[in-house]
C-alpha cells in the first residue's frame, strides 16, 4: 500500500493512550513517528503487565521509533529541539502546563519550527474550572454522558474497552491532518487542541440530539430498541447478534428462519412501533428458540433468509472468520528481540490496496542511536551547505 504520510514526521511525547493513539493512526498511514520517552521507565503503559513491553503498550505503539530523553536535562532537551527542526507534527497529552516544564511548550517549539502542527490533548481542556482535574477513560465517558448509555441501571459497573481514550486519539489525528492540509496552502503551522471531554461529547452526538430535539434522555436500551438489535445465546453457549432495523423484508426473513410465520399476527409485533414498544416480549419469545440449536445452525438459517446478523465473536474467534481472513485483517511481523508480534492492520485501503506490513512496537530507546545519528548527519549537511554558500 502507498504510505500516504511517508513524508510527514511526527514527534510524540505521549503516555498511556490518547497521545500514542493519535500518533499511531498517523504511523499506520506511513508517517515517521518518533516516540520520545523517559529514560529507564518510558511510557508508563509499558509496565502495565510487568517488564516494559505490556500488551497495553503494544496496542497503541506499533509503526514507531523510540528515543529516550529526559528533557529536563539541557543535553536531552537540545536533542528534542533538534528533532523539532525536522518535524511536521508534535503531539503531547500532558496536563496543562506540564509540556512547558519539559521544554516542549507550544511557544518554545513554534520558535524553533514555525511550520509545526502542535497538538495538545487534555482531559478537560486548557481553561475553565476543571482544567487541572486528572482524566482517564472512564472519567471522560462519565462526564460526557456516554457512560450512562453503557451501564445497566440495575447493576452499575463500568463495562467495555477504553472508548474515550481511543476516540480522543482519533479526533486528534483528524484535526492534525486538517491542519496539515491547510499548511500546504499557507505554509504556517497550527495549534490543535482536543480534550477527552469535547471528543466524547461529539462522539455522543446522537444522545444530545435526541435531548435537544425531543427532550428525550436516552438510556442503555434506547438505541437497541429503536434499531431492533438483539443478541441471543445458542445451544452451544455461543452468541448470535441481529440488527433488524425497519425494512419489513428483514423481519420476514427472521420469521422464516425461526419458523414463526405467524409472528406478525400478534399485535405486539405487527409493525415497527409495536416491536419497539414490546421488545422485551420479543426477546422472551425468541430467546428459548435460539437455545434449541447451536450457533452454526442459526448462522446458516439467518444467512439463507438474508437477515442482518453475525456470530458474536470473542477476540480469539473474530479474526478467524472467513471474511476477516479474506481481508487479511490480522497481520504479523517479527521483532528481533521481542519475537512475534501480531496485530490488526489499519482499516484503510488506497486504490484497492491495504497495508499488510507493520513494524513491531519499539523497545525503550530502541532507535535512540539511529535517530541521534540522523540528526548529526543533518546538522553536518546544513553546515557544509552553509560553507559552500
Amino acid at each position: 500500500m502507498t504510505k500516504i504520510l511517508k513524508d510527514i514526521r511526527v514527534v510524540e511525547m505521549g503516555t498511556f493512550i490518547t497521545g500514542p493513539a493519535a500518533a499511531m493512526y498517523m504511523a499506520d498511514q506511513g508517517a515517521d513517528v518518533i516516540k520520545v520517552e523517559r529514560p529507564e521507565t518510558g511510557d508508563p503503559f509499558r509496565a502495565f503487565k510487568g517488564g516494559l513491553y505490556s500488551p497495553h503498550f503494544q496496542t497503541y505503539n506499533r509503526n514507531k521509533r523510540s528515543i529516550a530523553l529526559d528533557t529536563r536535562q539541557p543535553e536531552d532537551q537540545a536533542v528534542l529541539h533538534e528533532l523539532i527542526k525536522t518535524a511536521d507534527v508534535f503531539i503531547q497529552n500532558f496536563r496543562p502546563g506540564v509540556a512547558e516544564k519539559l521544554g516542549a511548550g507550544e511557544e518554545t517549539l513554534r520558535a524553533i519550527n514555525p511550520r509545526l502542527i502542535y497538538c495538545s490533548i487534555s482531559g478537560f481542556g486548557t481553561s475553565g474550572p476543571a482544567m487541572d482535574r486528572p482524566a482517564f477513560d472512564t472519567v471522560a465517558q462519565a462526564a460526557s454522558g456516554y457512560l450512562r448509555l453503557l451501564v445497566p441501571h440495575d447493576k452499575p459497573r463500568v463495562l467495555g474497552p477504553a472508548i474515550a481514550d481511543a476516540v480522543t486519539g482519533f479526533y486528534a489525528s483528524y484535526g492534525i491532518l486538517a491542519a496539515l492540509v491547510e499548511r500546504g496552502t499557507t505554509g504556517k503551522g497550527r495549534r490543535v487542541d482536543v480534550s477527552m471531554l469535547e471528543a466524547m461529547c461529539h462522539f455522543n452526538l446522537d444522545s444530545f440530539t435526541h435531548y435537544f430535539s425531543m427532550n428525550e434522555v436516552m438510556d442503555p436500551y434506547s438505541r437497541p430498541s429503536v434499531s431492533q438489535s438483539y443478541v441471543f445465546e445458542c445451544a452451544d453457549g455461543k452468541w448470535v447478534a441481529l440488527h433488524l432495523s425497519s425494512p419489513p423484508k428483514f423481519w420476514d426473513g427472521l420469521a422464516a428462519a425461526i419458523e414463526k410465520p405467524d409472528l406478525f399476527d400478534d399485535p405486539r409485533f405487527a409493525d415497527r412501533a409495536a416491536r419497539i414498544k414490546h421488545q422485551d416480549d420479543l426477546i422472551d419469545l425468541m430467546a428459548p428458540i435460539f437455545r434449541r440449536h447451536d450457533r452454526a445452525y442459526w448462522c446458516d438459517r439467518l444467512e439463507a433468509e438474508g437477515v442482518p446478523y453475525s456470530a458474536a465473536y470473542d477476540s480469539d474467534e473474530a479474526l478467524e472468520d472467513p471474511q476477516a481472513k479474506h481481508l487479511k485483517i490480522k497481520v504479523s511481523t517479527h521483532h528481533p528481540v521481542m519475537g512475534e508480534f501480531t496485530t490488526v492492520r489499519s482499516p484503510l485501503s488506497y486504490d484497492g490496496a491495504a497495508s499488510l506490513d507493520v513494524l513491531a512496537p519499539p523497545m525503550l530507546d530502541e532507535h535512540g542511536a539511529e535517530i541521534r545519528a540522523e540528526l548529526a548527519d543533518r546538522n553536518a549537511s546544513v553546515r557544509n551547505q552553509g560553507a559552500a554558500e
